[in-house]
């Protein structure tokens, strides 16, 4: 499975590089964000950009992700969700769980927005 890492003071970005989250990379990702969510870390932007399509098992990972990030009052934010997994949160009615941008630097203007920095 293909993904990137990156921080930016105590936010984390985690970049999927595959175009399907599923049940043949959800277990790694969920892994992954197991290790990332911890409660040094102000907010967890997760790109999905490249992701075209996900299943139950993709949205369990992202739920977990909001589960560890929810420990500490962090926010996860999607970007760059595909209709499709839009329309997946939507359907489980969970869609409003997540805050959503459309590119990562538009998700960092959220957040230093809601910081009350420049």
């Amino acid at each position: 499975m293909r993904f990137s890492i990156e921080h930016q003071d105590a936010i984390t970005i985690f970049t999927l590089k595959e175009e399907i989250l599923d049940a043949n990379n959800a277990a790694e990702i969920k892994a992954e964000f197991l290790i990332l969510c911890q409660p040094t870390v102000e907010a967890l932007i997760i790109d999905l950009s490249i992701v075209k399509q996900s299943d139950s098992a993709g949205l369990g990972a992202l739920l977990l992700a909001h589960r560890q990030m929810n420990e500490h009052e962090a926010p996860v934010i999607l970007v760059g969700a595909s209709e499709r997994i839009m329309s997946l949160l939507r359907i489980s009615q969970l869609d409003w769980l997540f805050e959503h941008a459309q590119t990562v630097d538009d998700a960092i203007s959220m957040l230093e927005d809601d910081s009350g920095e420049a």
